[in-house]
């Protein structure tokens, strides 16, 4: 069943995520639906200094938003937030180092932000894939610290925050590829069996749609989507899946294509006029499993996640205020 999965992910892949499947979908967009001023609305995107993090930024800050970045390596998102308030001439752009996938960092940096700032949009995008199982200096597998823990952290640790704000929204970027994947709770690190770091990225993402679905159930009044951005033509695929990338580079999307839905679920009035929580793909929500693929979750599992995630969040938070 397996490979039934992957195989139907694949081919639906070929058709609807690349440059074409987005050009077709573009042909149905609404171009007033992102040609809106946010000037006084505050934006958080997390891994903004590449890829669609920093076109989704960029595109935020042309219309006039404040931009937190939040990025894990200095150099590189200095250069980034320089290009940005270039381009855009918008210099309401702020930088904050944080590691994502370190708690106790995410923790401190989410506790300074509410006593100096506000926020309307939280972007989760910041994310990895690491292909042989490496543990952080906490002892967390770190896919799983980067991907889940730090987008749960980085995500509760502000809802008190967005909870203040009007038309507060919560957008966090996933993959098509958790389309692959059930909601494993009994290994969320990855430490039984041999270790595939593409289906552990996979996993993650699933538990990313899960978590979405279950902050749209717990706090109504923010607007929480997840979505899957296509296949698009980053730094981290180049990285990450250099033998994809090669296979399929001249069928990619852009970055700016790839961030297309989730700048308009951080602008657009259409967006908060569909029910929180659900899954996104060019601009439309569209099922979170395959036909005949066995990948849904009993309640108790998610249950379970969010357990297990909300322990490890209250234990680092300790540790950081400690």
């Amino acid at each position: 069943m397996s490979w039934y999965r992957n195989t139907v992910w694949f081919v639906k892949g070929l058709r609807e995520y690349t440059r074409g499947g987005y050009e077709s979908a573009s042909k149905r967009f609404n171009p007033a639906d992102v040609e809106v001023d946010v000037a006084g609305r505050s934006f958080l995107v997390t891994g903004a200094n590449s890829g669609i993090g920093k076109a989704t930024a960029k595109e935020i800050a042309r219309r006039g938003g404040t931009v937190h970045l939040v990025c894990r390596n200095k150099e590189r998102a200095e250069v980034a937030k320089e290009e940005i308030v270039t381009e855009t001439g918008n210099q309401n752009i702020f930088l904050h180092i944080v590691d994502l996938s370190n708690p106790k960092e995410i923790w401190k940096f989410a506790e300074k932000f509410q006593n100096e700032h506000k926020l309307n949009v939280l972007i989760n995008n910041a994310g990895c894939m690491v292909n042989n199982r490496e543990l952080t200096e906490d002892g967390l597998e770190k896919n799983f610290a980067t991907n889940t823990l730090g987008t749960y952290i980085m995500t509760t640790a502000l809802v008190p925050l967005l909870e203040k704000a009007a038309d507060a929204r919560v957008i966090t970027v996933s993959s098509g590829g958790m389309l692959v994947q059930k909601l494993n709770v009994s290994d969320l690190q990855s430490e039984s069996g041999p270790f595939d770091g593409t289906m552990v990225y996979a996993q993650n993402k699933r538990q990313q749609v899960v978590l979405t679905e279950q902050w749209a159930k717990a706090h109504r009044n923010i607007h929480f989507s997840v979505m899957h951005p296509g296949w698009a033509d980053t730094p981290a695929v180049r990285s990450s899946m250099p033998d994809f990338y090669e296979r399929m580079k001249n069928s990619l999307r852009t970055e700016a294509q790839g961030a297309d839905t989730v700048l308009w679920l951080a602008v657009s009035a259409g967006a908060t006029k569909l029910p929180s929580g659900l899954f996104f793909q060019d601009r439309q929500p569209v099922p979170t499993h395959l036909p005949l693929a066995y990948t849904h979750s009993p309640p108790e599992d998610e249950e379970k996640l969010m357990e297990v995630l909300e322990e490890f969040s209250q234990k680092f938070k300790s540790a950081s205020l400690g």
